[in-house]
């Protein structure tokens, strides 16, 4: 049985006057610069048939502000293209996945850093290799094997995002907590002291949105596995093995929290926004996300409760290795498109600096074009100097993706944490499941590693 996709959809029925590449001017037509005593006294302006696009992206707590820039596209192109912008509220890969199967593929899709490779595998994507001249090559950071994958560039960077610990001031006061905690021990006792002064009115010590076990945890555990020295995909770049066992400690503690009643009930079906809705009202002490959150609580859930961003922890307090500084809202251009070319004139235009400036300065996303970072203003947005980048923040290289069979680490975990269970033999499980499903891709020659015995997870930190 196929889920039910659930879908906004934003069409803004305009054209207008934009050149390529996101310039404001307006496009001159050879017609237009011939004198009107030139012209037959019957000829009429040739108007050119409009070229309908649809772009489709999973994020929402931006959606107004690019609802507000495919607008403004589409009423000065000047080459009468309307792009539809299609915002899937759940399961988005599944969504790209049906799409393409069903041959109604968008013309521009966003991509993430853990969506691209797979998406570039199964031919969804078209590179954009002929599009891009001398300016654009130096001007923006590209990322190798995330924007550019096996010598083709698919996609731009454009905005990153820091992963913190977001929290409760209020809550923290109340439970006479001084400050965030630093190891997994305290966060641990923290939920348990929220949730024994707030639990009366409804309000848990901590929550994430398990009804998508993959990307709660993808947040979460792996950004804590990550500071603390491990791989937060669980590869080990020393041995080019997979190898889980840095988690223990992270998923123990999330268990340990389960276990204490220190979680918001119905956890396991929660979805992000109507998580950030219990959050805004003060119900939630503290979760895991991303520094689009200040966007969030300033125009989607107006925060009703005092609230700020920390570090994650790390296990025992020691910080071991970079804190992701992930890729944000790339976009990339469909494969099966038949309006390439126009296609490319909106990807180009939502790259222009004013879009890419603006987006950083309101919060929605943290800009990783220098060019544009350096001139651009500090977000005037409520908690986003807790989110903003620092020494410990990085980028971790490319961690290999696979195809496992049986049940995948996040649903392992969850499973143990809601469950129980014996973690240990999880992860023995995990750790052979992962590394034939590796020696099987080497081996066929889809995914290629080779073990760096001096990688130091330290070295990836920003400078």
């Amino acid at each position: 049985m196929i889920k039910r996709i659930g879908t906004v959809t934003l069409s803004v029925l305009l054209a207008g006057s934009l050149a390529a590449c996101g310039s404001n001017n307006a496009a001159t037509s050879p017609a237009a610069s011939t004198k009107a005593s030139e012209q037959p006294a019957s000829s009429a302006p040739v108007k050119k048939d409009k070229t309908k696009l649809t772009y489709w992206t999973g994020d929402r707590h931006d959606m107004d502000y690019i609802k507000g820039v495919v607008q403004k596209f589409n009423e000065t192109n000047g080459e009468n293209i309307e792009v539809e912008m299609v915002v899937k509220t759940e399961d988005f890969n599944q969504a790209i996945d049906l799409a393409f199967a069903s041959g109604q593929a968008p013309d521009i899709i966003r991509v993430k850093e853990n969506t691209i490779q797979p998406f570039a595998q199964k031919g969804y994507l078209k590179p954009i290799d002929s599009y891009l001249d001398d300016a654009i090559k130096k001007k923006f950071p590209v990322i190798d094997d995330f924007n550019r994958i096996d010598g083709k560039m698919y996609s731009l960077p454009n905005y990153g995002s820091t992963l913190r610990l977001v929290y409760n001031k209020e809550l923290f006061a109340k439970a006479g907590i001084a400050a965030p905690p630093k190891t997994l021990k305290e966060m641990v006792e923290d939920a348990k002291k929220i949730t024994a002064v707030g639990k009366a009115s409804g309000s848990y010590g901590f929550a994430q949105n398990f009804k998508s076990p993959e990307s709660a945890l993808g947040r979460s555990a792996r950004v804590i596995a990550e500071t603390s020295g491990y791989g937060g995909l669980g590869f080990d770049f020393k041995t080019a093995k997979f190898d889980f066992t840095g988690f223990k400690d992270v998923i123990s503690s999330f268990k340990q929290m389960v276990d204490d009643g220190s979680t918001l009930p119905g956890m396991e079906s929660l979805d992000i926004d109507p998580l950030r809705a219990q959050f805004a009202e003060g119900k939630i002490g503290m979760y895991i996300s991303f520094s689009s959150e200040p966007g969030v609580y300033a125009n989607q859930f107006p925060a009703k409760i005092e609230w700020a961003a920390a570090p994650v922890p790390t296990i025992d307090g020691t910080i071991k290795g970079a804190t992701s500084f992930l890729g944000g809202q790339w976009l990339a251009l469909s494969n099966t498109t038949k309006n390439a070319d126009q296609a490319w004139k909106f990807m180009a235009y939502m790259y222009n600096d004013e879009v890419l400036k603006t987006y950083h300065e309101k919060g929605f996303g943290l800009s990783m074009v220098p060019s544009v970072s350096s001139v651009a203003k500090k977000p005037e947005i409520k908690g986003i100097d807790g989110f903003l980048p620092v020494g410990n923040d990085g980028t971790w290289p490319l961690q290999p993706t696979v195809t496992v069979e049986g049940m995948k680490k996040d649903d392992a975990f969850f499973k143990y944490m809601i469950s129980g269970g014996n973690l240990d033999q999880i992860i023995q499980d995990l750790n052979k499941r992962y590394n034939d499903a590796l020696d099987k891709a080497v081996a066929k020659g889809s995914v290629k590693v080779q073990p760096n015995p001096s990688f130091d997870p330290m070295k990836l930190m920003m400078k």
